[in-house]
């Protein structure tokens, strides 16, 4: 999580988003970041593996497997 500057995190527009839609800011709002599957998406994208499962921006992965599936004992 960050708190603060955007360009301290290498974000020199945030009316120019990378993936999504844009945010207004107000005056006197302080930007707050935090990690999210689109940063993997873009290493995903970059390394170009054959084959990966992951999700598009704003949707996340819908299965029909029921949580408890994955529970550990």
């Amino acid at each position: 999580m960050h708190v603060g500057s955007p360009e301290s995190l290498g974000i020199a527009d945030l009316s120019r988003p990378d993936f999504g839609d844009a945010v207004e800011s107000q005056p006197g709002d302080v930007p707050v970041f935090w990690a999210c599957g689109v940063t993997p998406q873009a290493a995903l994208m970059a390394s170009r593996p054959p084959f990966a499962i992951t999700h598009a921006p704003g949707y996340m992965l819908v299965t029909d497997v029921p949580d408890a599936t994955y529970r550990l004992p």
